[in-house]
């Protein structure tokens, strides 16, 4: 099947997943280049060959909502005074689709001939892109618009020749073909860093090309073969999510010793692949996400200015935060994210989380915290320590354990050589500033504050479509609205201080589908589609717990 095929397949959605994944096939050359002249000079280009099939994928980021001009007559991209009369810019895909026509002239001597199309990633959302669609095809061009976060992404590449991908790349760019990776990155920044009037343009470059790419030449798996270019493409082959490199990385097995007689298990969750993509997809959390962004930029802008002025004074940034939120706001969710989009930024080496609470510390004999603390951090290392309930620390008696364990975190914190890790507090809102008041050192080296509200009946009512979607099942209309009916009245008549969001979603999604499960078996539906439908049987009436009411004189 050729490339453009199932590249047509993709969505928004999955076309990045996609790329990760041919990024680390070996039959499959990728490579990075930076511009095309005359046509796309300012714009990342990858490029992917197998057999005699090449797509080109162009990245347009350029976030807006926007009508494009009529593409097709040559004369408009030559006239820029045409498109700022018609409010609009030059056409990215008119571009993409000449500089296709120019590789293929400039491989008239590749024999076979190659097939060559273009996909084009955009950041903007074209409001006339479903007219165009076919005069798009017709050129060549393969659209994907509305693609937000595209400019914070990480793409696998391979970078692997074979003879064929060597002629062929040979003859588009000439025989000096060096393809853009990291090496090449340092040396123009260096060579930028002597002419200070380019750090504008420098600094423009950096915050457009947010992403970065990725080799992936040293976790391919054992048995994919390079030279066997014939072989069909076998995506799910692949492991997923590998983009990082995730699979060179030693993560320890979460396991601490406090003493001789005990130990105890913490759970390490591995990076992601995609972590700007994750966190886009979650529901609500807008304050969230605008905060992560402020922190991952001023990490990435630190990162720059070090490269280009390694001896002027850099900002300090803390990554330690806290987190405050009820159960179920996601706190877990946006913490593994954290680390990801951290080890993205430059910021963590590994970006895993080592998820603990007051029980991973305390012990039974003189000197287990201590030791425990000690284990949990170098087990953190590159990534994120996130203390979960960390307000249980701060027992009420003078000499809880809790304390000893805030004292031994004071003082790691204040150490200038634990720069490699990101401490995160989670816990309720309330007893949370109480610790914080009470340690005023735990204020200043905890700058970043990130505040989970309560999901809204209509975000818990999303949350259910985007899960129940996950095992391919579907509500009748029925179902669905006795499902909000019954949500409703356990969302009104909640306690706020139990409630559990998300989770109390969740565990209620897990008796439909057993009570579902229990009805198809005893039913045994003959159409194998209704095994997928839940209907108002499956619907069981939801045990909210309820707000106590205090019964006493005024």
């Amino acid at each position: 099947m050729a490339l453009i095929d199932d590249f047509r397949k993709q969505t928004k959605e999955t076309v990045l997943e996609y790329m990760d994944k041919l990024g680390i096939n070996r039959v499959v050359y990728s490579s990075l280049v930076k511009g095309f002249e005359p046509y796309l000079e300012e714009r990342n280009l990858l490029f992917y060959i197998h057999g005699t099939n090449m797509v080109v994928v162009c990245f347009d980021l350029c976030g807006k909502n926007e009508e494009l001009a009529d593409e097709g007559d040559p004369i408009f991209l030559d006239d820029p005074e045409y498109y700022s009369q018609k409010g609009s810019r030059v056409s990215p895909v008119f571009q993409l689709s000449e500089a296709l026509r120019e590789m293929d002239d400039r491989m008239v001597n590749i024999f076979p001939p190659m097939d060559i199309y273009g996909v084009l990633l955009s950041e903007s959302t074209f409001l006339n892109a479903k007219d165009m669609k076919g005069k798009w095809d017709t050129m060549r061009v393969h659209v994907i618009d509305g693609m937000k976060g595209l400019r914070h992404r990480e793409i696998a590449i391979n970078r692997r020749f074979n003879e064929q991908a060597k002629e062929v790349m040979e003859a588009i760019f000439g025989d000096d073909f060096r393809p853009f990776d990291r090496g090449i990155v340092n040396e123009k920044l260096e060579e930028m860093n002597s002419h200070s009037d380019e750090f504008e343009k420098l600094l423009k470059r950096f915050t457009a090309e947010g992403f970065e790419v990725v080799d992936e030449e040293d976790s391919l798996p054992d048995n994919a073969d390079m030279d066997d270019d014939d072989d069909e493409i076998n995506l799910d082959d692949f492991p997923k999510g590998s983009v990082h490199k995730i699979e060179d990385i030693s993560f320890p097995d979460g396991e601490i010793e406090q003493n001789q007689n005990i130990s105890v298990k913490v759970e390490i969750l591995r990076p992601i692949a995609n972590p700007r993509e994750e966190l886009d997809k979650l529901v609500g959390c807008a304050n969230i996400k605008k905060r992560m962004d402020e922190l991952v930029a001023l990490t990435r802008y630190n990162k720059m200015m070090r490269e280009l002025f390694p001896d002027s004074k850099q900002h300090d940034v803390s990554l330690h935060s806290v987190f405050l939120g009820r159960p179920g706001t996601g706190k877990t969710t946006v913490c593994k994210i954290f680390g990801s989009l951290l080890r993205q930024a430059g910021a963590l080496s590994k970006g895993h989380v080592v998820v603990c609470d007051r029980g991973t510390f305390i012990g039974t004999l003189w000197g287990d915290e201590e030791r425990s603390m000690r284990q949990v951090l170098e087990m953190a290392q590159g990534g994120v320590l996130m203390i979960d309930e960390a307000y249980l620390l701060n027992g009420k008696h003078e000499n809880d354990p809790g304390k000893i364990v805030i004292h031994l975190m004071m003082s790691i914190l204040a150490d200038e050589t634990q720069r490699d890790i990101a401490i995160v507090l989670c816990g309720y809102k309330e007893p949370m500033e109480k610790l914080l008041d009470a340690n005023p050192g735990l204020q200043s080296r905890f700058p970043n504050r990130f505040e989970f509200a309560d999901f809204t009946i209509d975000e818990l009512l999303e949350i259910t479509r985007r899960r129940v979607k996950e095992y391919e099942y579907e509500f009748t209309p029925e179902a669905w609205d006795k499902y909000c009916q019954i949500l409703t009245q356990a969302y009104q008549q909640r306690n706020p201080q139990t409630w559990g969001n998300a989770r109390f979603v969740a565990n209620q999604l897990e008796r439909i589908y057993i009570q579902h499960a229990m009805r198809c078996v005893k039913q045994n539906p003959t159409d194998k589609q209704q095994l997928r439908l839940l209907t108002p049987e499956d619907i069981l009436p939801i045990d909210a717990p309820k707000e106590k009411r205090h019964i006493g004189f005024c």
